[in-house]
């Protein structure tokens, strides 16, 4: 297939990406590829809200106190001041592409803010309980009727192209050192690899929830960029802390669904089945304490006595305030015969989101030359050991805006033709079984092993299993023409590899990483930074 080019190729479609996308196409050409379509990735998911200080009752001293208290000590106060002080601004943006939040004239905004766990004003700006879908289908639409973005859906990155890769194959040879040259690409309805060439190069593919087998996440999260960007030699940081959300709605065909922090928010409280309160006993904040706390009461209660689930009660407020309020959330638990305006909703913790990535700078830049990473791909160092409520989706647009800016300055250079992808060794596989084998094995250890609760032994066990899937996995790849589930476990394996080495390395228990072997807390808080070769 004939190489693409492109001033900057995005890779990855959810707010990050999209924000960056909008922001560069005025003068550069962009390409945009996505493993599905358009809206398929987590940002569309995300019900809550995003949190910037945006009424006079609340202060960047606040919300950035609020997120240092959550991050347990890790959190880079710089970036974090960064992040809330040019929150305000980006939220604006979002109001100006046409986003349409939820109105209330109360708090002098002219928008509804909520508050979720951590937060100690209401801070949060949602559009009812389905903000990411709301956020991303805007963008989706500018980003479709824009001529210099190229949407290219089902198309899966296999791997970076970096010129230490390819010394000696190209002409005129890389006159810097390592950079990044562009990627391979997976036309997924096509069958056939792309190579796409572009000045620098944005991984914005998301987190990795999909490494667990209980999650709140799409398919689509299987820790691509973080794997692309720990082979292609960058640093990879704080990837132990891997944030459960405490309520998870548990059905058995209520895959994955969600339920938002905001209904703790709004009142919803914690039970068990006899209907008692637990989370008063656990943490002084109970409903409304951070996610880690929370997760791990419910942890300890199911396993103390023996449940399958907790329950979530907001029954106690009116009706229309539910339906108003939680629309999404109330029609899909009547769905499954739950009237969460009469009854509790059942609930578990599930994983959530990747709070370590790739490392980068303020513009979302990665040890690689042309590189970046942005959104839950990236380290920021916003969210230390766990992050608060609804910063995700602030950071997307933060670093978004941000790497815009940085690239924005450059001057794009002439393109390198670089060799095509070469599938003349390979065969077709022989059994795609050994794939899904693999997948559900992994998913499962994982989640037996490095959960909520981990000790030394669990994580030894789930390293021993790793080394021997990767040997397994890499010979697959070695041998057999790629496809879109080998490229998603391959990338799965290893940063579950990642998970378990961060997780090995920190002897202490702090936010979302606790230890039975290790439950202190050291007196110096520091980031686990892996680099390759060491």
């Amino acid at each position: 297939m004939p190489q693409l080019t492109f001033d900057t190729l995005i890779i990855g479609s959810g707010l990050a990406g999209l924000t960056l996308a909008l922001n560069l196409a005025q003068n550069r050409k962009v390409g945009l590829i996505t493993k599905r379509a358009l809206l398929d990735g987590a940002s569309g998911w995300a019900q809550g809200g995003i949190a910037a200080t945006l009424s006079e009752e609340d202060s960047p001293e606040a919300h950035i106190h609020d997120t240092l208290v959550a991050g347990a000590g890790l959190c880079n106060e710089e970036v974090t001041r960064y992040v809330v002080e040019n929150g305000p601004q980006a939220v604006q943006w979002l109001i100006e592409q046409g986003v349409p939040f939820t109105r209330d004239g109360g708090n002098g905004t002219g928008y509804h803010l909520t508050r979720e766990g951590g937060h100690s004003v209401r801070r949060v700006i949602h559009a009812a309980d389905a903000t990411g879908k709301a956020v991303q289908l805007t963008l989706i639409e500018r980003a479709h009727a824009h001529p210099n973005i190229t949407v290219l859906e089902y198309h899966v990155a296999i791997d970076l192209i970096t010129s230490a890769k390819l010394a000696g194959r190209i002409e005129p040879p890389c006159k810097k050192g390592n950079r990044c040259l562009g990627a391979y690409v997976l036309d997924s309805r096509e069958g056939r690899v792309r190579t796409i060439a572009a000045n620098n190069t944005v991984l914005a593919t998301g987190g990795a929830g999909k490494v667990y087998l209980y999650t709140t996440n799409p398919d689509t999260a299987t820790g691509d960029g973080i794997a692309m960007g720990w082979r292609a030699g960058c640093r990879i940081a704080n990837m132990e802390f891997i944030q459960f959300h405490p309520t998870c709605l548990y059905h058995p065909h209520a895959k994955s669904f969600l339920i938002s922090e905001a209904v703790r928010g709004e009142g919803g409280l914690l039970k068990l089945p006899d209907g008692t309160r637990f989370m008063p006993a656990h943490d002084e904040r109970a409903e409304l304490a951070p996610r880690d706390i929370v997760a791990r009461a419910i942890d300890f209660e199911m396993k103390k006595r023996g449940l399958d689930c907790v329950y979530l009660d907001i029954s106690h407020k009116p009706a229309n305030f539910l339906k108003e309020h939680f629309p999404t959330i109330y029609q899909r638990c009547l769905e499954f015969g739950i009237d969460i305006t009469k009854e509790p909703i059942p609930v578990v913790p599930a994983a959530h989101y990747t709070c370590g990535g790739v490392v980068t700078d303020w513009n979302g830049k990665t040890d690689l030359d042309n590189l970046y990473a942005i959104g839950e791909t990236a380290h920021t160092g916003l969210h230390g050991a766990n992050r608060l409520a609804s910063n995700s989706l602030l950071e997307c647009l933060v670093f978004g805006q941000a790497a815009a800016r940085d690239i924005m300055q450059q001057t794009p250079e002439p393109l390198t033709a670089l060799p095509q992808w070469d599938e003349s060794r390979v065969t077709n596989a022989d059994e795609e079984i050994v794939i899904s084998h693999n997948w559900d094995e992994l998913r499962r250890f994982m989640w037996s092993y490095v959960g909520i609760v981990r000790t030394t032994k669990r994580l030894q066990r789930a390293q021993h299993r790793i080394n021997l899937l990767r040997e397994e996995i890499n010979e697959y790849y070695a041998n057999f023409h790629v496809t879109n589930d080998l490229l998603e476990l391959r990338n799965l394996v290893d940063t579950a590899g990642l998970i378990v080495q961060s997780a090995m390395l920190r002897h202490e228990s702090r936010g979302l990483h606790y230890s039975k072997d290790y439950p202190d807390l050291l007196p110096e808080a520091r980031d686990t930074v892996l680099k390759r070769g060491q």
